[in-house]
């Protein structure tokens, strides 16, 4: 399976030296420490970082059993939550592509096929906002183990937890922000959880499900109520899903004898769909076999790259883990890495086609061009990386890292499908590097040059792929999640999808 949406953020970050020098010196000497006893040394890391390779531990998350999530399921697959009824919310996030799409940047709206998923997706010429190009500006943020995020969801943070710590999905007491409310301010609709209210959006955009002419000049509110007006069969929506059985999914799901109009609600179409995701949590990988006590469920090089990626610089390792920590893989923090800028961007800068990334929301200058830290697990899945998903292997994204003014200056758009916006892509990300330069000046946290031999390189490649849920990988495994003819269609209106071959997903 083609890589597909995860940012390889802070690999090799580090603070700046006393000597006023950036370093993450590694070369054969660190794989030579490590060879008398790996699993002694990994050990002793795993305890020093408080790991339990398990991410969900004490977390309640839903079975996709559970009658709410198959709701969430079938809402997931439709197309009746599209204004124009072309898009759903799996058009750019399949379970086939880790909870997203296998494109750099995704087709939501206006696809020549809109059940086409994945590369071969593309906007129709001529459409309402068509440059050539894709209309969405970043990467879509893979679903899969969106139930573990605690802090945020979006590669910006704009839809955040406002506690002092997140604690599990928000529910803290402190409320969740979203773009529907001032900046650290709660959105009182929100919901419970991050994953539902972050589902409020998608249908609200033009670009990924709302179309340009549905509900045109109107505000979130109307569009959210129109939409459910349309599964309800009632008021502006009565007729436009003719003979749909949305209600009596609704009072199954919800143990309900109560009339649409009632039931049927925008709060619980985004519960239901929250649901979907949050139960979508594959963390059953090698690495997490071997802390919790299998010794052979890594190979040799994985051990090598985890004592790598664990140990600070001053004791020969890559410090990877200053952002990239926990047994999720990710501070929740947000860093300026200078991810080549391509596609059409945020309507940021003198070019109008660079994107500020959490800066946008902050109007901080440290948060300039910063991205939120993505977890690592499930990497084989979840490319083309970075929050344009300009990198699209692993590896071109990893090594983006270790030198990033040598990735910038030999960047290749040739990589990219051939209709990504990269005219401006120099300019914006010349103003992105030079960014993080003065970051380091300053002393600002920020992804430093790091000098690995190929071993140590490949070490760390094959510890990044021990933290795959073999899961994710298997399609058979993966049928749960993907409605089939045994699982009722209420509208008529599901996304079968399919590939540029033809090939049902």
């Amino acid at each position: 399976m083609k890589p597909r949406n995860s940012l390889f953020l802070g690999l090799c970050t580090l603070l700046l030296t006393s000597s006023g020098m950036w370093s993450c010196i590694g070369g054969s000497n660190n794989s030579g420490k490590a060879a008398p006893n790996l699993n002694a040394q990994l050990r002793q890391l795993i305890r020093e970082h408080g790991l339990t390779g398990d991410p969900a531990k004490g977390r309640l998350l839903p079975s996709i059993n559970d009658p709410l999530a198959q709701l969430g399921m079938k809402l997931f697959f439709t197309k009746g939550l599209g204004g124009n009824m072309d898009a759903a919310c799996v058009s750019c996030h399949h379970p086939v592509f880790g909870g997203s799409d296998g494109l750099s940047l995704p087709i939501g709206v206006d696809a020549v096929d809109p059940d086409l998923i994945g590369p071969g997706r593309l906007h129709q010429a001529g459409a309402h906002g068509f440059d050539g190009g894709p209309t969405v500006p970043r990467n879509s943020p893979a679903t899969f183990n969106v139930a573990l995020w605690d802090s945020s969801l979006f590669w910006d943070s704009r839809v955040e937890s406002l506690g002092k710590s997140a604690g599990f999905n928000g529910g803290d007491g402190y409320g969740i922000r979203t773009p529907d409310t001032p900046f650290g301010e709660a959105d009182l609709m929100a919901g419970t959880n991050l994953a539902a209210a972050q589902s409020r959006f998608p249908v609200t955009s033009p670009e990924e499900m709302r179309a340009f002419t549905f509900e045109a000049g109107n505000d979130n509110t109307a569009v959210r109520d129109h939409l459910v007006a349309r599964l309800g069969d009632f008021g502006i929506g009565a007729g436009e899903l003719p003979g749909n059985t949305w209600l009596n999914e609704f009072q199954t799901a919800f143990s309900s004898s109560a009339g649409a109009e009632e039931l049927i609600t925008f709060e619980r179409v985004v519960e239901a769909i929250g649901a979907y995701e949050r139960s979508q949590t594959f963390v059953d990988n090698p690495w997490k076999d071997f802390v919790e006590g299998d010794q052979n469920a890594i190979s040799r090089s994985a051990k090598r790259g985890a004592i790598l990626f664990f140990k600070p610089v001053e004791d020969g390792g890559a410090g990877c883990v200053q952002c990239h920590s926990g047994d999720f893989f990710t501070d929740e923090q947000h860093y300026n890495i200078a991810v080549p800028q391509v596609g059409r961007g945020k309507g940021d800068g003198g070019t109008g086609t660079d994107d500020f990334g959490r800066f946008r929301e902050t109007g901080q200058s440290e948060d300039m061009y910063a991205f939120r830290t993505p977890s690592l697990l499930n990497l084989a899945v979840s490319g083309p990386y970075g929050h344009s998903g300009a990198y699209t292997s692993l590896e071109a994204m990893v090594r983006h890292h270790l030198d990033v003014e040598t990735a910038i200056a030999n960047y290749d758009t040739s990589q990219l499908d051939p209709t990504v916006q990269t005219g401006d892509w120099q300019v914006n990300s010349q103003a992105a590097l030079n960014d993080l330069l003065q970051k380091r000046v300053l002393g600002i946290q920020t992804v430093m040059n790091c000098v690995l031999n190929e071993q140590e390189f490949q070490d760390l490649m094959a510890f990044l792929d021990a933290l795959n849920d073999p899961c994710v990988l298997d399609r058979q495994c993966l049928d749960p999640w993907i409605p089939d003819g045994s699982v009722s269609d209420p509208d008529g209106q599901r996304l079968n999808g399919k590939d540029q071959f033809g090939q049902p997903l």
